[in-house]
């Protein structure tokens, strides 16, 4: 056989595997902070299955994430497996992370709120642009992304590095 490149499938289910959110959408908040979800990412909930949605701020960006109730779920028990009830800063660390999220639900008109403290968290306005992240959704104020997150020739650069599959041919 000649090189070739064995793909194995990992643990996640096949539910799970089925939620891909790409690209982006733009939108505006009205004055309550509601917003139409967008209906591309809406067809890949309803497709895979999904009906709830929980929003928190991102741990690490300036941004709020929207994870389908499938994903947080598993988030949530992958983060309360690494860490002991009986240690008390470990439970400050999952009482953060829960303690932070908010259940979102559309209304008739497949608007969800954007409570008034998470637009202050990540300076949300009115515009927004929802980034579809694999199988969550990132939700920014529009100016933060309006310029590229790295120059064109860093992307490039770092993609070629981490795809370099000269380094897995010996598979």
């Amino acid at each position: 056989m000649g090189n070739c490149v064995i793909l194995r499938p990992n643990s996640i289910s096949t539910k799970m595997r089925g939620i891909r959110f790409i690209g982006s959408s733009d939108a505006k908040a009205d004055a309550k902070g509601r917003i139409f979800f967008p209906a591309n990412f809406r067809k890949v909930m309803q497709e895979a299955g999904e009906e709830g949605m929980v929003m928190r701020k991102d741990v690490f960006q300036d941004c709020l994430v929207i994870y389908p109730e499938s994903i947080w779920e598993t988030q949530l028990e992958i983060l309360r497996g690494k860490l002991s009830r009986w240690n008390s800063h470990e439970q400050n660390i999952f009482r953060q992370f829960t303690a932070d999220a908010e259940v979102l639900v559309p209304d008739a008109n497949g608007r969800i709120l954007l409570p008034r403290r998470y637009r202050d968290m990540v300076g949300i306005v009115q515009d927004v642009r929802f980034i579809g992240m694999d199988d969550v959704i990132e939700v920014w104020a529009r100016e933060k992304v309006d310029a590229p997150f790295m120059s064109p020739e860093k992307f490039s650069e770092e993609l070629e590095k981490l795809m370099d599959l000269s380094k897995d041919a010996a598979l």
